[in-house]
Formats: C-alpha cells, sequence, structure tokens
C-alpha cells in the first residue's frame, strides 16, 4: 500500500458490510496532513434492519495514512460535518427472538429458512416490510418500542418529529429522503414509518459516532468499542472474541461521543499498518449517554485532516474537545485568572504556578464503573502519573462525562504542559484553546 504515491485528498463514497477488517484493502494512501472526504451512510438503525450486513452499523472503507506505523498515533482534525439527510427516523430498541445468533446487531438469521445474514427485499412499509429473499419470511431482528419520524429544515438548525400520514409518505422512498449514498446497502429506517412522537422539536447538532483506526483483529464495527465489544466474548457465532483479544485489537472507534464534532480534534491509536482511518454513525444531535439506544443517524458529508505523531502508543483515543464543549471546571484559564492566583499564591510564597491545557481521555467498558477505570488508566499511563493523582485532577480540574451508556465515558481535565509537551501533543493542545496562550 505504501508504495502507491500518497494523494492529498482521498475522497471516500465505498464502505464495509459491518467487519473491520485489518487483511481487507484500504484506500489512499493519504499523505501525512492531507484531507478525507467522505461521504457517510446512516448509522444504527438502517444497518440493523439489514441481515446481510454483519456489524449493526455501515462505517466507511478505511484510508491508509502515510507513514502511520504500529505504535503511532493519528491526530484527526474535524474540518467540517454536513448533515444531508431530509429525514430519518429512530427510537428505543426491541429485540426479534428466533431472527439472530446470539447477537442481533452481527449475526441475523431468518427465522423461516434459517439463512445466516440473509440477502433482504422491502416489500411495502411497516416493521414487517423487511422480507428474505429466499424465502419471504419477515426477517429484521429489530423493531421500535417506542420510535419517531423526524425531518429537518432546510439550513439543518432544527428536527421536527413528523405525524402518521407525512411518515407513512417518507416510507415510500427512504433512500431518497435519507440521501442514502449509490453504494450503501442498508435498508432505510424510516420504512418502518414510525410515529410515537409528533411535534417535538430538537435542535441539530451532528457528530460523529463513529470515527477511529482499525483494529488489528477482524471485529464488527459497531462492537469496536469496550461496552458493545463485550457481547463478543464467547459469542455464539463465528467473531467470538475473549476477553483478552478484546482488549488487545479493538481501537474503541465506536464512541457516540456528542463533543467528536466539528472543529475537535481526536487521536486515535495505529494498531495495523497505515492506522486505516474510518468513519461513520453520523447523528443529527444526542444527549450525553444516548439513553434511548439510538439516536437520529444521517448520511453526510464530512471532511477530516490527519496527522501522524510518531511513537505516541496509546490504547485508545484521546480527545480535545471544542471550547465550548469543555467542563466548567476543565476551561484553560484566562490570563485575568492567572494573575489572580499568582498574587494569591505569593501570599504563601509561592511564586510560580502549574500550566495546563484541557485534555480528554476516552475510556470504554462493559459497564460505566469499568470504562471509568479504564479511561483513569489510559489517563494516568498516558501522562505518566498515578491512577489517584488522575483522580484528583479530574476532581478539581475536570469532570467524569457519559459518551454512551452503558460504558463509554471521558475523563478530562487541565494536564500540565509540560507532560503534553513530553508525548507530543502540546502543539495540538495550544492550537485548539489558541485564545488561552499568552
Amino acid at each position: 500500500m505504501e508504495k502507491a504515491k500518497a494523494q492529498q485528498t482521498v475522497y471516500v463514497n465505498s464502505f464495509v458490510n459491518g467487519i473491520l477488517d485489518p487483511e481487507k484493502a484500504m484506500l489512499g494512501p493519504v499523505r501525512d496532513g492531507g484531507f478525507i472526504v467522505a461521504n457517510t451512510t446512516p448509522g444504527c438503525w438502517g444497518p440493523m434492519i439489514t441481515p446481510a450486513l454483519r456489524g449493526g452499523h455501515e462505517v466507511t472503507q478505511p484510508v491508509y495514512v502515510e507513514g502511520a506505523n504500529v505504535g503511532d498515533a493519528i491526530a484527526i482534525r474535524i474540518k467540517s460535518i454536513q448533515v444531508t439527510s431530509m429525514v430519518t427516523a429512530s427510537g428505543n430498541e426491541r429485540t426479534m427472538e428466533g431472527r439472530f445468533l446470539g447477537d442481533p446487531f452481527v449475526a441475523a438469521k431468518c427465522p423461516g429458512c434459517g439463512t445466516l445474514y440473509p440477502e433482504t427485499k422491502i416489500e411495502g412499509i411497516g416493521p414487517e416490510a423487511i422480507r428474505c429473499v429466499n424465502c419471504g419470511a419477515e426477517t429484521t431482528p429489530f423493531t421500535f418500542t417506542n420510535g419517531y419520524t423526524i425531518g429537518f429544515n432546510e439550513t439543518r438548525e432544527l428536527g421536527v418529529t413528523l405525524p402518521q400520514k407525512a411518515a407513512e409518505k417518507i416510507a415510500q422512498d427512504g433512500r431518497y429522503y435519507m440521501n442514502t449514498p449509490e453504494q450503501s446497502q442498508q435498508n432505510p429506517i424510516v420504512t418502518f414509518a414510525p410515529h410515537d412522537l409528533v411535534g417535538v422539536v430538537a435542535r441539530v447538532r451532528p457528530f460523529l459516532g463513529q470515527l477511529g483506526t482499525t483494529p488489528s483483529y477482524a471485529i464488527p464495527d459497531s462492537h469496536n468499542a469496550g461496552d458493545f465489544g463485550a457481547f463478543l466474548v464467547g459469542a455464539p457465532h463465528e467473531y467470538a472474541l475473549t476477553q483478552e483479544q478484546l482488549d488487545q485489537h479493538k481501537t474503541d472507534g465506536h464512541m457516540d461521543i456528542n463533543r467528536v464534532r466539528e472543529n475537535a480534534i481526536l487521536i486515535c491509536p495505529v494498531k495495523v499498518p497505515g492506522g486505516g482511518v474510518y468513519l461513520g454513525d453520523m447523528h443529527a444531535m444526542q444527549g450525553d449517554g444516548e439513553i434511548a439506544g439510538h439516536t437520529t443517524d444521517v448520511s453526510g458529508i464530512v471532511t477530516l485532516q490527519v496527522h501522524v505523531i510518531p511513537g505516541l502508543s496509546i490504547d485508545g483515543p484521546v480527545l480535545l474537545p471544542v471550547e465550548e464543549d469543555l467542563p466548567y471546571l476543565a476551561k484553560p484559564f484566562t490570563a485575568e485568572e492567572k494573575a489572580k492566583a499568582l498574587h494569591y499564591a505569593k501570599t504563601w510564597e509561592l511564586d510560580k504556578l502549574e500550566e495546563s491545557l484541557p485534555l480528554s481521555v476516552i475510556g470504554t467498558g462493559a459497564n460505566l464503573n469499568v470504562a471509568t477505570e479504564n479511561g483513569l488508566q489510559r489517563a494516568a499511563d498516558l501522562l505518566e502519573m498515578t491512577v489517584p493523582e488522575v483522580l484528583n485532577r479530574a476532581t478539581i480540574t475536570g469532570a467524569i462525562q457519559i459518551g454512551r451508556h452503558p460504558g463509554v465515558v471521558t475523563v478530562t481535565f487541565l494536564a500540565p504542559v509540560e507532560r503534553l509537551e513530553k508525548i507530543g501533543l502540546l502543539e495540538l493542545a495550544k492550537e485548539q484553546y489558541s485564545r488561552y496562550i499568552e
């Protein structure tokens, strides 16, 4: 791959079948410092009702980054995110027993002919519309307990949940209303025409539920994280892993952290040559925790810029959020605040204060307690601190925030500048929080 000429910009409009496989071909390579422009396809619900997709999502084909070696990291600047869907649908899930082998996200099975990963066709609208091509049986492994269809205004600033008549009209031409990319395989979730919520207004703030690097073992895309990945441990299907394998190979690209949005910087581990940057699962909006289990999956256009950080060996992602998204205690200090603090410190014969900038370390695990422990340990390892020191810093200069329930968190705090410089993140942190740099 690296023998090919690196491109300044790689355009992505192709998708994996649900499995992130390091043995599969990557696009690119993209030049170190170059750009990835992707037309993403909706994430959760469409793939969830498309049994031929084997991962619960439909993310982009990974891109090889020139000069990215195992043990490095890749900094990804999210330059822009633009929602292109006019409408989507979502809601809380209900699994359909008898239509999957152990895991409905990964191993859908036709209840009629028993075919694993069956090809499907759409006949009519509603949850019964997804039919096995082989035998005609209803095959969707998921339906809604409470669902809604939501349309977006022309400027994509607001969404409004729609009534039954509108939802049923949209269901007749789902790919059009969702602006699904041509190479996408998924059945559009608006086909179900859910309408339990009507007239609810929501603000649009798009972000990427999936952004990261390719794991070093074949892993279903939605399970490339500690919480969803736990379903693979001892599973009865072909993608089963041990806990040790999961911990070793995953890269935690499936985060559903709403702060992974335009103008944020995400630093990702490199566990395979070239990194294999992929993305998808764009959401129009989501509160912390994604507590319904799912949110508003949309198509969109994303522009990323990638930079290799040599020798920064990390196990999972590190985030430099936009300033607005920082917890109050983790915001950088202004010159005025620093002057006041130094004036007070001198009354105690302390002549120098620690310089610091924000850092957010992602942790994942089977539940929120395990995810928090994972994030704290990763932060300690990254900055060469003890976990008790991170506990104190996150308590008085930061916060633990839920990315996704049940098991994704961010450990955010003000990190010492000297530590950031040692690991090669100081310049990125200065760039992100430049107005605080004197």
